[in-house]
């Protein structure tokens, strides 16, 4: 079985492969379903016409159509009021043929997300947050589990490193990422020591890890110094930020627009040469993230819980 590295030269945890993987599998699962009769759909409720959003939403159409999982989506007026994507919601519930729910953020302001995302049947949360599938997270018997962080779990386990009695270190506490993995891992019998704004001295819980999990969405926030040597590092975190010359002056666009990169919440260049596991941003928790959330959907399909409200 592998163990954590004493060397200093990083393996990278790489997520495209991984999730390579698990569609595979889905689109058997997929299959067999079809086989039996069962459908497997994914609704999507998109509120609003908003350019990044329906990018996601093209994006999870093409997977499913590549993955024979039926996908259609629910176009709302910006103007829809709160009880009335409520009911939409509800009608979806009690829709047989629909096997799981996502809801696109962000809701506009006057929509309380949480009220909305508590009225998707939890046995159709394609996301995993419905307060009942995140209470079930306590007992390690969640069926819908949140899908970024069990994209971080997966990855953690696809190494085989053993994680009974491992120093875990998980920075950023929310409610889809940092608590579902820490309690993850803690059925796997890890020490978890969660972080958050009011942490006192960070570095001296990072450097006490043997495996890092790092999701606050802030760039360069663990530094090479913060790292125990041979760690495993899970970095979460998105982040755009502007491209700048050796000068510091702004790379720009042929047409002059300033150019971005995608980077972690970790220093990589210089963390992997510290850790002995490593995720890359992009590459990493990204491209499992997305396959975790049609997993769900193929999941929900398997048990016939018929009309949800």
């Amino acid at each position: 079985m592998p163990t954590l590295c004493q060397t200093m030269s990083a393996k990278l945890i790489e997520g495209i492969p991984l999730a390579a993987q698990f569609r595979a599998d889905i689109a058997l699962e997929v299959q067999a379903l079809n086989a039996q009769g069962k459908r497997v759909r994914l609704a999507c409720i998109q509120v609003g016409e908003k350019p990044e959003s329906l990018l996601y939403v093209r994006n999870q159409k093409k997977l499913c159509a590549e993955l024979g999982i039926e996908f259609e989506v629910e176009m709302l007026p910006d103007e829809i009021s709160q009880n009335a994507l409520i009911q939409k919601i509800h009608e979806l519930n009690q829709t047989p043929e629909v096997t799981g729910i996502i809801l696109e953020l962000p809701l506009p302001a006057r929509i309380n997300t949480f009220m909305c995302q508590r009225a998707i049947s939890p046995q159709k949360d394609a996301e995993g947050v419905h307060p009942v599938n995140l209470g079930l997270l306590v007992y390690g018997v969640a069926h819908h589990a949140p899908c970024t962080a069990m994209a971080a779990y997966q990855l953690i386990k696809s190494t085989g490193v053993e994680l009974r009695g491992k120093e875990v270190t998980v920075v950023g506490h929310s409610q889809i990422v940092g608590k579902p993995i820490s309690l993850m891992l803690l059925h796997d019998f890890c020490t978890v020591t969660t972080c958050h704004i009011a942490t006192k001295d960070l570095a001296a819980h990072t450097r006490n890890a043997d495996v890092l999990v790092v999701a606050v969405g802030k760039p360069g926030l663990i530094k090479a110094h913060m790292v125990k040597p041979g760690a495993m590092i899970i970095d979460v975190g998105v982040n755009r930020i502007p491209l700048k010359d050796k000068d510091g002056n702004p790379v720009l666009t042929e047409k002059g627009k300033q150019k971005y990169a995608t980077v972690g919440d970790v220093d990589f260049e210089n963390v992997k040469e510290i850790a002995g596991w490593i995720t890359p941003v992009p590459g990493g928790v990204g491209p499992v993230t997305v396959t975790m959330l049609l997993r769900n959907v193929t999941e929900a399909a398997k048990h016939d819980h018929g009309p949800n409200l």
